[in-house]
């Protein structure tokens, strides 16, 4: 495990703390909608992180041409059996270089707000290299309240409770937050480390990585469309 990840519960779990049986039961809710109506029609799109394939999916069946990117084996076996043809690709975010560009990059769940400023600037690198001048990165953040309003929990359209538990400072502006999700049959939990940013730190590392930020494709900033900048 990655220091200060961790998971429990039923399956194997990724060195991030993500456990590769949950997010294979978890199904995407308005998020597919939110990236289709934000890229051209049948676009190009590099999807980082991908998971079990939650987003993967319906992705390709809004024509969407997806790679997939995970560093977990286990996740990407995942993604074959949801998506059969998809083309996956096994690296972390940070180091990948395919040597392609995109018309559009993905990276969705909050991981912009990894703990570690350099693995964040290497994501936010890894967006840029991959995209074309003229195409847009898509990027999920998380709400303003998200380390004060805790625990809350909610219901997912998968049929589980989703609570985050805690979110407990750690030192460097960085919390550690605890989530729980919890099916009739199964519960699992992940700890992991977040850093919050204000819109002006997120501007400013997409601008250090070469990106500015287009627009906001939601009402309450969580999910932005970035664009490169041209020097």
């Amino acid at each position: 495990m990655r220091e200060g990840y961790r998971g429990t519960g039923p399956g194997a779990i990724t060195p991030d703390g993500c456990a590769v049986d949950l997010y294979s039961r978890l199904v995407a809710g308005t998020e597919p909608d939110i990236v289709a109506d934000a890229v051209p029609a049948n676009a190009t799109l590099l999807e980082l992180g991908s998971g079990a394939g939650r987003l993967t999916r319906p992705l390709v069946e809004r024509g969407l041409v997806v790679t997939a990117v995970d560093e977990s084996a286990e996740m990407l076996a995942r993604v074959r059996e949801r998506v059969p043809g998809v083309r996956t690709v096994r690296s972390p975010i940070e180091s990948l270089s395919l040597g392609e560009r995109f018309d559009a990059v993905l990276l969705a769940s909050f991981l912009v707000h990894t703990g570690d400023r350099r693995v964040r600037d290497g994501l936010l690198a890894a967006c840029r290299r991959h995209v074309r001048d003229d195409g847009c990165v898509l990027i999920q953040r998380e709400g303003v309240d998200w380390h004060t309003r805790v625990p809350r929990e909610r219901e997912d359209p998968s049929g589980c409770t989703v609570r985050i538990a805690s979110a407990q400072p750690v030192g460097d502006g960085v919390n550690s937050v605890v989530c729980e999700y919890v099916f009739p049959d199964a519960r699992w939990t992940q700890t992991f480390l977040s850093r919050p940013l204000t819109t002006k730190d997120f501007e400013s590392c997409l601008a250090a990585a070469g990106l500015t930020v287009d627009t906001c494709l939601t009402d309450d900033g969580t999910w932005v469309r970035a664009r490169p900048e041209h020097r």
